[in-house]
């Protein structure tokens, strides 16, 4: 009923206003739009870019990736058609290890000209890795061209330098005068040894000696017994000498501990006697020059004789002593060591204004009445 009434109050809107509520245009053709308008501009054809990643902003480096990946993937076909692969695990640890020294992050970066983040690098370098495997894999069976063409595609990633980061820590070989005499040096603490060690001579050759026979005259001398002729061989004695800074041994070492310490080496490859030492050492006290000689002989020891190497290097006389005195620290005497604690005793003046010593002394003054 209120509907009702609502719709005979509401009045009737007109034709005028419904056409101005009707949003809708009329359809304009292109064509007609162009009539009296220019030319628009010419569009440029995009350009393809040469390397499929090249929206990736590391092209250089996704490029450079792709290219090593397919060479895996080339040498591993070609080494299977050879029953290269897969090697037996036996064989795969047979093989010597390799030693690689690939260009740093920085310089791998810049050789691609794109940022190499350290997750790339590494990714980079197992690549390298996997790829330097199959080039020694080549080269051991004899396969020459394949592996020329791994190893000109390795040595662009590798480091100019790499001889000299290989030969960096190695121990240098013991060389030898003229003379026979291996130079050696050893460190203990702040003392430096320089060794000089040389086999003893022997004599020469044992000179034998007739023994004389004697014949007694008689007609009986056919009965006694002669003596026999036993050849007499000398013995060769042979004499070392240890010297220290132009002093003989024992004079510069009065210590039984720290000769028992320089001549170590010695007993334990067997060769006491057998050797002489000649060294001259600087810095330190005797404990630390003691082993800086032992450290020495230990070395000259294992140049002359390669055989007891493994002896002296199982009980650790071949390495030095990374063992130093700790620093002194503020308020100690020494790095541990507290200062002893005196309870001093308070000095006073008298009256007469004397000093007087005493914990428990009172300074009274004089009474002027009495």
């Amino acid at each position: 009923m209120f509907n009702l009434l609502r719709l005979h109050a509401r009045p009737a809107t007109s034709a005028l206003q419904t056409a101005r509520r009707c949003y809708a245009t009329a359809f304009v053709p292109p064509a007609s739009l162009t009539e009296g308008m220019t030319s628009p501009l010419p569009v440029k054809p995009k350009v393809k870019p040469d390397s499929p990643t090249f929206y990736t902003a590391r092209a250089g480096y996704f490029d450079g990736l792709t290219a090593l990946e397919d060479a895996i993937t080339d040498t591993r076909r070609a080494l299977t058609a050879l029953q290269l692969l897969p090697l037996p695990q036996s064989v795969r640890k047979a093989l010597p290890p390799l030693q690689p020294v690939w260009h740093t992050k920085d310089t791998l970066a810049g050789h691609l000209s794109a940022i190499v983040t350290t997750s790339k690098y590494r990714r980079y370098i197992r690549v390298l890795d996997q790829l330097n495997e199959y080039r020694q894999i080549a080269e051991i069976a004899g396969v020459v061209e394949l592996a020329e063409n791994l190893a000109d595609i390795i040595t662009s990633f590798e480091r100019e330098n790499k001889e000299a980061v290989l030969a960096h820590g190695k121990k240098k070989p013991v060389q030898f005068d003229e003379y026979g005499r291996s130079y050696t040096l050893g460190r203990r603490k702040e003392s430096t040894a320089r060794v000089w060690v040389i086999p003893v001579k022997t004599p020469e050759a044992a000179v034998s000696q007739s023994a004389l026979q004697t014949e007694s005259p008689g007609e009986l001398s056919h009965f006694i017994p002669q003596p026999l002729t036993i050849p007499t061989k000398i013995l060769p004695v042979t004499t070392t000498n240890i010297i220290v800074n132009n002093a003989p041994f024992i004079e510069y070492f009065p210590q039984l501990t720290d000769r028992e310490r320089a001549i170590l080496p010695l007993k334990i490859a067997g060769l006491l006697g057998a050797y002489n030492v000649f060294a001259i050492v600087r810095g330190g006290g005797t404990t630390g020059q003691s082993g800086a000689l032992s450290l020495g002989i230990a070395k000259g020891l294992a140049a002359h004789v390669p055989e007891v190497a493994a002896i002296l290097a199982k009980a650790k006389l071949l390495r030095r002593d990374p063992r130093m005195v700790e620093r002194k620290k503020t308020g100690l005497a020494k790095s541990h060591k507290a200062g002893v604690h005196l309870r001093l005793p308070r000095f006073t003046l008298d009256n007469e204004g004397k000093t007087k010593a005493g914990l428990e002394y009172e300074n009274k003054p004089n009474d002027s009445r009495e």
